[in-house]
């Protein structure tokens, strides 16, 4: 695959979603499709918005991959019915407001189906265990997208950045397909985040947080780094959505303490708690997304070192997660309403 092929890839998908994004907004509004303020205690937009985003990020994927080369047909089919049962269920999430446990069976029916057109995690020799840690990274990646979908053009904007690595490191490894997979997803997240940054004349919604994931996840899990074994080159996934991950455990370790329901929305999320330690709103998303570019960049740095010095910064790096999640969960980072205003 050519600069030129990449670049036109890009060019498409940008123009595909902002094209397709009026029309969307158009159609949620026709059918309902809406997040209505204050319908919960986490939603402090002040008007309806259209949950138009996850139509938008499917169709452009979709459309643009049909016209795609014989070889990326036969792998986008390997990916495409576990996406559309993903983008479906968070389709009626959006509409009716699914119970929890109908949301997971949708997430492990999906990452089942993947497993079964052979995409999978190689880490033992044991089948079993590695169909188990593919349905955790797939299901978690997933949940973990949608979790940090806690504000306008934040989930969008980490995976573009993901995107964009992932587009770099396949094309070095020589997986073409997933390289074109990538950069779908790049383009279709910089149309959609004309629409989806603040203020957002769209959210994504559980759909599109949950294509993003998923879909990120399955890359992540199907991307082989040349000349590198699995066991010297693990973290490196792990680190690509390190963010979403982060935001992910805060939120659950802080609600299980609390003895909240996990799947109870919110305002106790990364980007909240950075608002209460004065951060200014737009500077909070991007410290977020600085991070996760740096932690990107650190990935493949780590890569180029022996593996007991990089599986050692990878602990420290944990070690700091850790103690990030402890600073950020102290009692005052917790009231109810970090932006009263709004």
């Amino acid at each position: 695959m050519t600069v030129f092929s990449l670049l036109l890839v890009v060019f498409l998908s940008v123009t595909l979603a902002l094209g397709l994004s009026p029309l969307a907004i158009w159609f949620s509004h026709r059918v309902g499709l809406m997040d209505i303020p204050r319908s919960e205690g986490h939603k402090q937009h002040n008007r309806p918005v259209p949950l138009a985003g996850g139509i938008v990020l499917f169709l452009t994927f979709l459309i643009l991959s049909l016209i795609g080369s014989k070889s990326y047909r036969e792998t986008l089919f390997i990916h495409l019915l576990p996406i559309m049962i993903i983008v479906a269920f968070g389709i009626l999430d959006d509409f009716i407001g699914l119970k929890p446990v109908i949301k997971l069976v949708g997430q492990f029916l999906a990452a089942g189906l993947l497993i079964y057109n052979g995409v999978s995690a190689q880490l033992f020799s044991y089948p079993v265990i590695n169909f188990a840690i593919t349905i955790f990274w797939l299901v978690g990646i997933t949940n973990a997208f949608n979790f940090i979908d806690s504000m306008d053009g934040l989930a969008a904007g980490l995976a573009a950045l993901t995107a964009a690595c992932l587009v770099l490191v396949t094309l070095l490894s020589g997986q073409v397909e997933l390289t074109l997979m990538s950069t779908l997803i790049l383009g279709s997240c910089i149309g959609v985040f004309f629409f989806n940054s603040p203020p957002a004349r769209y959210f994504l919604g559980d759909s599109g947080a949950q294509f993003l994931g998923f879909s990120l996840a399955a890359i992540t899990l199907e991307y082989i780094p040349a000349g590198f074994t699995l066991w010297t080159s693990w973290f490196v996934p792990v680190l690509l959505v390190s963010i979403p991950i982060f935001d992910m455990v805060l939120v659950v370790v802080s609600r299980l303490r609390r003895r909240l329901p996990v799947y109870q929305g919110n305002l106790d999320h990364t980007y909240h708690r950075l608002i209460r330690l004065g951060i200014n709103p737009n500077r909070a998303i991007l410290v977020m997304q600085l991070s996760a570019l740096l932690i990107d960049c650190l990935a493949f740095i780590l890569l180029n070192l022996t593996p007991v010095l990089a599986n050692g910064l990878v602990a420290v790096l944990g070690l700091t997660g850790i103690g990030l999640i402890i600073f950020l969960d102290r009692p005052h980072l917790l009231d109810d309403n970090p932006y009263p205003t709004i």
